[in-house]
């Protein structure tokens, strides 16, 4: 056996008492095998791989066990017996490649760096053997890409090199900490058979921690489970997926989107205290309620449209978003004259439409274009050519044009990441009514105030949340915060960029039900945008498929995931993760 983990316990001591991370914990990993460690954030999972390698985060600490790697005992090792194995028989592969890899450093220079201390080597064999490491985890023209730094690589070709390194000292052991978190399904499908095939070449031993259990059921041989610092099941991944045991594992396994069938609503992970009915919608009469009125600005453009009207105003009023031959190119490289200049064409003759009270998704891979079509819809981004028509209205004309403002604000944006795009100094009161008081939607700071409180427990939250930081929230409650201040300025439409591509399961099934609760209830229109194929499926009535900055296809849901027409679109749902035995 390569690794033995017996009787584990982690404990952080703070000022509120000690938290158990880790309670009880056996494990084992031979070599040439792959074990997944599941479970959601805070279960412990990456506190047990920290813990392996002694980098527990102060003021954790290992009070009870036992961790034996190829026979020999880990625990009360000094630190400097601790780098002898750390990177030379252990490798670690952090969930961000980008905070993994030096910034200021060209990849060689990292890579050599490590490989000539874990080895030993000249500069000279080190950089060959650099050369050598890209080659066998899939980068072509290795050599010239030693020259490059981090942030000329695609989030994929990075965990590419974060993987290189982890494999520089050749190790018995790898252990992945969520490898393949917002990856597209394409890039996610290449790591993860690039780390399923080393485990083999190799004889590897490998653990991945993982939240997503689709990525076990596509590479692990046995998995455990994890809930709350507890093992509470392990087995083959077969019998763990096709007949779970605790009742936490069928709870989690149910929350996955399907992507076989369409289904009314995500399944919520009823086994943890308070998930199945927190969280739930506050219904209101859409027709007496705040967010179904419509602000002065609204009104002002209503009445200046009705003077102005045409005969085909009444065909417009049905698209709520209709995007006409879309175009935006990035310049890489300036010089002089302009053919000597780089350019990357992001966007690329796009044009669609999408109608009132529609969800519509957009899929592609990572550099497809999907974000940039969505932030020159916001108005985020300036196209080079095209149009982008919100209510019929044109919006990329005069932007002191009463009717282009009011057109603006029917639409708002909820982000991939809620952390960094709310205001971490400001309390969430401030944060949600910033909207409110720009557009001066109310008369006094009292009116804001309840409305603030009102948004907050329609989203879930409850209004003593507002005089908190985002900080002192996890990762889903500050996406219904963003949510909250979305809806603020009453929007009719919605861009959802990968709204819950690095939530747990169980969170993202409960982010994604308020978002239809909310389309259900306001009339909403959704622009719905994410790499995640079985979501799309769950959330969309139609689909535009893109690729190179220009669109494939476009079909309703059911018919791209039934019949798909283009050749890439096929190769998109070939390469989607499946939980074989996990549903009925």
């Amino acid at each position: 056996m390569l690794l033995e983990i017996d009787n584990l316990d982690v404990d952080f001591a703070t000022r509120r008492g000690t938290i158990n991370a880790a309670k009880s914990v056996s494990l084992n990993v031979s070599a040439g095998e792959v074990l997944g460690l599941v479970g959601e954030s805070g279960a412990g999972k990456s506190t047990i791989g920290n813990a392996i390698i002694n980098l527990l985060e102060s003021p954790g600490l290992v009070t009870g066990g036992s961790i034996r790697f190829d026979g020999a005992e880990l625990r009360g090792l000094s630190e400097d017996d601790m780098r002898g194995i750390r990177g030379d028989r252990i490798g670690m592969i952090f969930q961000d490649p980008q905070t993994s890899l030096n910034p200021l450093l060209r990849i060689g220079e990292q890579l050599t760096e490590t490989i000539r201390k874990t080895k030993g080597l000249s500069q000279k064999a080190a950089l060959q053997n650099a050369i050598e490491l890209l080659e066998s985890v899939g980068i072509t023209e290795a050599r010239a890409r030693l020259q490059a730094y981090p942030h000329q690589f695609s989030g994929g070709m990075r965990q590419r090199v974060v993987i290189a390194l982890a494999l520089a000292g050749d190790p018995d052991l790898i252990i992945a900490d969520e490898p393949t978190t917002a990856l597209d399904v394409s890039v996610q499908a290449q790591i993860l058979d690039l780390i399923r095939g080393l485990c083999k070449s190799r004889n590897l031993g490998v653990i991945i921690v993982t939240h997503d259990i689709a990525v076990i059921a596509n590479i692990a041989d046995r998995v455990a489970v994890m809930y709350r610092g507890n093992i509470v099941e392990t087995g083959r991944v077969t019998q763990i997926l096709g007949d779970p045991q605790h009742e936490y594992t069928k709870s989690l396994i149910a929350a996955v989107p399907r992507a076989d069938i369409r289904m009314e609503r995500f399944a919520s992970v009823d086994y943890i205290d308070g998930s199945g009915a927190g969280g739930a919608l506050h219904r209101i009469d859409i027709n007496t309620h705040w967010l179904g009125q419509k602000n002065t600005l609204q009104l002002e453009a209503e009445r200046l449209s009705a003077n102005n009207a045409t005969d085909n105003a009444t065909d417009k009023k049905s698209e709520a978003i209709k995007v006409t031959d879309l175009s935006l190119a990035f310049t890489l490289e300036r010089a002089l004259l302009k053919r000597n200049r780089r350019m990357l064409q992001a966007v690329d003759n796009v044009s669609f439409s999408i109608m009132e009270g529609e969800s519509f998704g957009l899929v592609g891979e990572s550099g497809s274009g999907k974000s940039t079509v969505a932030r020159l819809i916001a108005g985020l981004h300036k196209p080079d050519s095209g149009q982008v028509e919100i209510g019929g209205q044109n919006v990329l004309g005069n932007q002191k044009d009463p009717l282009v403002k009011a057109a603006r604000l029917k639409l708002q944006m909820i982000f991939q990441d809620p952390y960094s795009s709310l205001n971490s100094r400001l309390r969430v009161l401030d944060i949600v009514a910033e909207p409110i008081r720009f557009y001066k939607q109310t008369d006094n700071e009292k009116h804001t105030r309840q409305i603030v409180n009102d948004l907050l427990d329609h989203v879930g939250l409850g209004g003593s949340a507002a005089l908190r930081y985002p900080h002192e929230f996890s990762g889903g409650q500050r996406q219904r915060i963003s949510i909250a201040r979305a809806l603020a300025s009453r929007p009719r439409i919605l861009i959802c960029d990968e709204p819950t591509s690095a939530l747990d399961v169980s969170i993202q099934a409960q982010i994604l039900n308020l978002l239809r609760d909310l389309q259900d209830e306001l009339g909403l229109t959704l622009l719905f945008i994410s790499h995640d194929l079985p979501v799309i499926r769950q959330m969309c009535d139609r689909v535009a498929v893109m690729r190179h900055g220009a669109i494939c296809e476009i079909a309703t849901t059911e018919e791209l995931f039934k019949q798909p027409q283009h050749e890439y679109t096929q190769h998109l749902l070939q390469l989607m993760p499946r939980m074989a035995g996990s549903h009925p």
